[in-house]
């Protein structure tokens, strides 16, 4: 279906859109892999690549048979044609160390046939998973999995979003999924895995083509039962949904307690920081500065999935990544020294963090864009994602109470005129911006939209 929306023409001659649209031969590239945290240690490090035609390229890992030198022993010389009893001894041994090591060379080729088996399952749970998102119909993965709590999980988010674009006027054209399992833990009988999904959809709508991007985590068990390996429970990890602080650390801090703390720091290892109030002389050389939207939007795009060395990473990353781009587009930093005061960034001194929480803390960072301010980075709250440009930022509550927790940054338009967002922690690239193909949605979803100042 291809349908244009009636917003087109009321946006038509608006300034600072960048419709990142394609003709109908697309060719994808393949962007570097995200860098990896140190806690995500590498078990395995397998792929499985899940194409829309659902044949899944299922690439068999060989294991290397370790070779084992042979022991040499000497007996003693005999005296008579009869063996001595050191020379017996020593032929035990010998036979004895053959046959351990043959035993265990046996448990090492059924070990690797029993991952052999259960990463097969994996690549068709891929594939399948692949098929269900280009489809958006979870019937493909109904028969396969016995968790049936994830398939109802999955059944509302896929109708969701097919709901969605249906009214959008756009169509998946093209899907595409690779896997990675990142860590494993495996017995015998029983296996659990956590598998990285990077997922690419190419979307058509009125002739044009766009492709977004995301990458997402899931837990897997699966059971050896009658010989067959089964998946029998998955856990999406919905990183959106976690604070980058709890509400007791966030709110519990004296500012005194932090101005101390940052007096005893002198020396930083970051480069992005500017304290206008010790250089005087450059406040006028700032004023009025223009915001780069295309800066910002740029920087979304190269570093949406992977953390730029130049800035601490954290575990929730989201808005931390977001502030990157807002300075990245020349927005100043508002330096206090005080974490719940300013918009500033510092790095890390002795093993300790120094930044403010409106840089890292989507909460934060909403409560500070919402205060009116005529200087520095400020904003205006907007009714109507309509009304949002290049650059502009919108934050989410996903439980309805005031609490924001994610963020993301505009830095596309469909066909239509509607925004596509980039964001961290849950990578993504020119995704739709109400985020109703994530688990972490839900009725009571509220939004922010920000529109950030032309000038600051």
């Amino acid at each position: 279906m291809s349908t244009r929306s009636d917003r087109t023409g009321s946006r038509a001659n608006k300034p600072n859109k960048a419709l990142v649209l394609q003709p109908a031969a697309v060719r994808v590239s393949r962007p570097s892999e995200s860098t990896r945290k140190p806690d995500e240690a590498e078990t395995h490090r397998v792929m499985f690549e899940a194409p829309t035609d659902n044949h899944a390229r299922h690439e068999q890992q060989r294991g290397n048979l370790t070779g084992h030198g042979e022991r040499s022993v000497q007996s003693a010389p005999t005296k008579s044609a009869q063996p001595s009893a050191g020379h017996t001894a020593s032929k035990q041994a010998t036979l004895k160390l053959s046959s351990l090591l043959r035993s265990a060379e046996q448990s090492g080729v059924k070990s690797r046939e029993t991952a052999s088996e259960w990463k097969s399952v994996i690549s068709k749970y891929v594939n399948l998973y692949n098929k269900a998102e280009t489809d958006q119909h979870y019937a493909a993965m109904e028969d396969y999995i016995d968790d049936k709590d994830h398939c109802l999980r999955l059944r509302y988010r896929l109708e969701r979003l097919r709901e969605r674009d249906l009214y959008r006027g756009v169509l998946p054209a093209r899907g595409e999924t690779k896997a990675e399992l990142v860590k494993v833990n495996e017995s015998s009988s029983e296996v659990s895995v956590l598998v990285k999904l990077h997922v690419k959809r190419q979307m058509e709508q009125s002739g044009l083509y766009y492709l977004e991007e995301r990458t997402e985590y899931e837990r897997l068990w699966l059971a050896l039962s009658g010989g067959v390996w089964r998946i029998f429970r998955i856990e999406p990890v919905i990183a959106e949904r976690r604070p980058r602080f709890g509400a007791n650390e966030y709110n519990g801090l004296l500012e005194e307690e932090i101005a101390n703390q940052f007096r005893e720091a002198s020396v930083y290892r970051s480069t992005p920081f500017l304290n206008l109030d010790q250089f005087p002389q450059l406040k006028q050389r700032v004023k009025g500065i223009p915001y780069r939207r295309e800066l910002a939007a740029a920087y979304a795009d190269r570093w949406w999935n992977e953390g730029n060395p130049a800035y601490e990473e954290f575990e929730v990353n989201c808005t931390n990544y977001i502030s990157q781009c807002l300075f990245a587009g020349h927005a100043p930093m508002n330096y206090t020294g005080k974490r719940e005061s300013g918009w500033w960034y510092k790095g890390r001194n002795g093993g300790k963090e120094w930044w403010s929480y409106s840089w890292a803390v989507s909460n934060a960072l909403t409560n500070y864009l919402s205060a009116k301010r005529n200087s520095g980075l400020h904003a205006t709250v907007v009714q109507s994602v309509e009304e949002l440009q290049l650059g502009d930022v919108i934050t989410y509550d996903w439980n309805g109470d005031n609490r924001y927790q994610h963020s993301t940054i505009i830095t596309a338009f469909d066909a239509a005129g509607m925004p596509l967002v980039n964001a961290n922690t849950v990578p993504s690239r020119h995704r739709f911006w109400d985020y109703r193909d994530s688990y972490a949605w839900t009725e009571q979803t509220n939004y922010r939209f920000f529109h950030i100042a032309d000038h600051f």
